[in-house]
């Protein structure tokens, strides 16, 4: 059984409208007031048997996904991943500080055993999951997905997933189901893995793969089903599946409804939906709060803000001007919109509500430009009025927006605005979306750039290539940063223990070097505001915790 995490908490996020909502702060001063650190989850949790069986909850989804394969190429989690994880299997699930655990509704034991070489881990699966087609849940589900995923078939098109290339093989154990996962070399992030799953007929067949979950739903096994999915609509409806052997869900159905995103405070206004996510729309946050029957909940979210600089070539190749530019950036000032609410981030790994998280930053996350200025001088840029000069020319860097991002565009002319102070030139410049990733920074043709970059219980897997040495010619003079070759080591032990404190301790240790390197300024855990109807409970803004869809539902005397 899932057990409900007790609630972390009620935060009051108080929004002080100086003026016209979208009016642009003065960099340097603030329109509010930063929380006093944003609880892990805020999703109002009651014990379900507390709670009214039956009703529809209405969420809103700000588009419709075309693509619900999220393990292929291309497909992406989004609004799919909130609508399927009330429809298949996630083996692990996270409690609030991102500590994955095995859900029992699918796997009722893991066990891990590994050398320096090679690590197992065998799952002893729950023999009463099964699709909604009928067909057991077995071995033969996960060594399909292992083998579609790990890279090494052509005809399958996955998306990037850390650590299946590193499985050897997936094998029977003593019935269909045990399942035995060997790996060619150890992987700590292994509990990530085959969440969520398909079954085995997705993964076999490279058509299927591709198109067969293209506009629709296959076999699910979860506490809800399909009942009526409408591409062209944008709606789909799930209702309890009687074949679920867990516990009941307490709510009858779910409405999911494409909608205009400028919409959705008037639909919650007005009663047509129940839960919207509000991200960093300040006039919708406003809008929303101020609906009647409706509550705004906050917690820190899944993923982060972060600057990060080019380190290959001159000026930034000097630590001294880098660690500069960090230290005259006030953080606290410079982060757009509702991200205004966060608390500053001192680790590029871990967030503030994860387990794990402590700040290695030994100074460099403090806004001081005092020192900035000193270190510049010692880098030999001297300032003549409001500019800096070195043999003749002038310390002017590039700020690279991509094209239609409006809140990296408000960030640069935060940031342009806080160096102008330390006599550093920054140029904003606009460029194409699809051109603009950490290694377009890395290759030289921008000097700074700003990035969302998502967090997760194992994150070295993911981030690792944003922090990693390039390979080969790809970045016009190398990668300068005396401690590269050790960020990459660390990085690979992180990834390499099975213990997860020591990789915890393994991961902060790779962190600190990233800060003694000066190349990426973590911003801000990005706050997560999720609009609900004040009697519903169990859901809203979740950060890391995974929802126990069959518990969600409205409290005694709540509408639908």
């Amino acid at each position: 059984m899932r057990a409900l995490v007790r609630r972390a908490g009620a935060v009051a996020v108080a929004v002080l409208l100086t003026g016209g909502c979208g009016e642009r702060p003065v960099p340097g001063q603030t329109e509010w007031e930063p929380a006093p650190g944003l609880p892990a989850f805020d999703i109002n949790p009651v014990p379900r048997e507390q709670l009214r069986t039956g009703g529809t909850l209405r969420w809103a989804l700000a588009e419709f996904p075309r693509q619900w394969n999220l393990s292929r190429g291309g497909g992406g989690p989004g609004p799919a991943a909130d609508v399927l994880s009330g429809l298949l299997p996630y083996v692990m699930r996270c409690d609030e500080k991102a500590v994955p655990h095995p859900d029992p509704d699918y796997v009722k034991d893991v066990t891990v055993s590994g050398r320096s070489d090679r690590q197992v881990v065998t799952y002893a699966l729950n023999p009463r999951a099964a699709w909604s087609d009928g067909r057991p849940i077995t071995y033969r589900d996960y060594a399909a997905q292992a083998r579609a995923l790990s890279g090494r078939d052509e005809r399958f098109r996955p998306a990037t997933v850390p650590g299946y290339d590193r499985i050897e093989k997936v094998a029977r154990g003593t019935t269909d189901h045990e399942v035995v996962v060997t790996f060619s070399r150890p992987f700590a992030g292994w509990p990530s893995l085959f969440s969520p799953l398909y079954p085995a007929a997705t993964n076999s067949d490279p058509r299927v793969f591709d198109r067969g979950w293209a506009g629709r739903i296959g076999p699910t096994a979860g506490p809800f089903r399909v009942e009526h999915l409408d591409t062209a609509a944008g709606t789909l409806t799930v209702g309890r599946d009687p074949r679920w052997w867990g516990r009941p869900p307490k709510l009858d159905r779910i409405v999911y409804q494409a909608m205009d995103v400028a919409a959705l405070p008037a639909a919650l206004a007005s009663g047509r939906i129940d839960l919207m996510d509000i991200g960093s729309d300040v006039s919708a946050y406003t809008r929303a709060a101020r609906a009647q029957g409706a509550v705004v909940r906050a917690a820190g979210g899944p993923g982060s803000r972060n600057l990060a600089f080019n380190v290959t070539r001159p000026p930034l190749s000097d630590l001294r001007v880098r660690q500069a530019l960090m230290l005259a950036v006030d953080r606290k000032a410079v982060s757009a919109d509702l991200d205004r609410l966060a608390q500053p981030l001192n680790n590029h790994f871990f967030l503030n509500t994860q387990a794990g998280y402590q700040d290695n930053s030994t100074g460099l996350s403090a806004y001081d430009p005092g020192r900035a200025m000193r270190l510049l001088d010692e880098a030999g840029w001297t300032r003549y009025g409001d500019r800096r000069m070195r043999n003749g020319k002038v310390l002017r860097l590039r700020f690279a927006v991509a094209a239609g991002d409006s809140v990296s565009g408000r960030e640069a002319l935060f940031v342009q605005e806080m160096l102008k102070r330390i006599g550093v030139t920054l140029d904003v410049e606009t460029v194409p979306a699809r051109r603009l990733d950490p290694g377009h920074v890395r290759r030289g043709a921008v000097d700074i750039a700003a990035f969302s970059w998502p967090g997760g219980p194992f994150p070295v897997s993911s981030l690792r290539s944003n922090f990693a040495t390039p390979k080969g010619d790809r970045v016009p003079g190398g990668d300068p940063r005396a401690d590269a070759a050790a960020i990459d080591e660390a990085m690979d032990r992180a990834l390499r223990e099975l213990d997860p404190v020591k990789a915890r301790t393994l991961t902060n240790d790779a962190d600190a070097l990233i800060w003694r390197a000066a190349s990426v300024l973590p911003l801000c855990q990005r706050p997560q505001f999720v609009a609900v109807r004040s009697t519903l409970a169990n859901i809203g803004a979740r950060g890391f915790y995974d929802l126990a869809y069959e518990d969600i539902g409205f409290q005694a005397g709540g509408e639908r």
